[in-house]
């Protein structure tokens, strides 16, 4: 009876190429297919590492369609990491369904840790970390305002993902919620050459990015609703 393989979710680096561990550079080595968001960007990082092997696209708009073939390879023996373009699979990124699939064929699934952009930007931020909730990319259109009104009452530490070109929209609604001197953190390009933090309030944020169109990915920390009521 062949003996089964595993699903591996391998975090990769958010910016700078060194920031990978030495367990996941062998994982990656050994693996017996690499499962990746987008090859041209997983082909930098394996040759980078000097790993010589091809990774096979898994995306948001084929992983409902593979992941019944890929479970058939792991059940065969086969060991498949997956990656995503930057952080760790799963976390706004493919990879969820997957698991699930794997889960129900009661096949094994390890997650390797490793790099994320929400947590050096919580750290970093000077809000509150003992309690934070993780709220990935906002709705762009349709459930936008009900989500942003459902979180006006949220009293531990918000973090978001978000695009450059969505930055300014989403702090301006970000303030229209919770108030314009509501605290806030925006992270950008994290572990590159040209990272940078800014803080401030969130009107405060909008307006400096109005001026200074961004660049790079970004994560916004923002302050949750104060004890006192200072949004009232």
């Amino acid at each position: 009876m062949v003996e089964p393989g595993k699903l591996i979710l391998v975090p990769t680096p958010i910016g700078n190429l060194d920031d990978i561990t030495l367990r996941a550079i062998a994982v990656l080595k050994e693996a017996d297919l690499i499962l990746a968001e987008d090859t041209r960007t997983s082909s930098k990082l394996l040759n980078h590492l000097g790993i010589e092997k091809k990774a096979t696209s898994h995306h948001k708009f084929n992983e409902h369609k593979i992941a019944g073939s890929i479970v058939t390879k792991i059940a065969e023996g086969k060991t498949v990491a997956l990656i995503s373009d930057a952080g760790t699979p799963a976390i706004s990124d493919p990879g969820f369904l997957l698991v699930r699939e794997c889960v129900k064929n009661e096949i094994e699934v390890e997650c390797l840790p490793g790099a994320t952009a929400l947590i050096p930007a919580l750290a970093v931020s000077a809000l509150p970390t003992d309690r934070f909730v993780f709220e990935g990319f906002l709705p762009r259109k349709k459930g936008r305002q009900k989500r942003l009104q459902q979180l006006t009452e949220e009293v531990r530490t918000m973090v978001f993902y978000e695009s450059p070109f969505r930055l300014v929209k989403t702090l301006t609604h970000l303030a229209e919620h919770f108030g314009s001197d509501r605290n806030a953190c925006v992270c950008r390009e994290l572990s590159k050459l040209f990272e940078e933090v800014k803080r401030g309030y969130l009107t405060e944020l909008a307006d400096f990015y109005t001026e200074n169109p961004p660049k790079g990915e970004v994560v916004i920390v923002v302050e949750g609703l104060p004890k006192k009521g200072k949004n009232e």
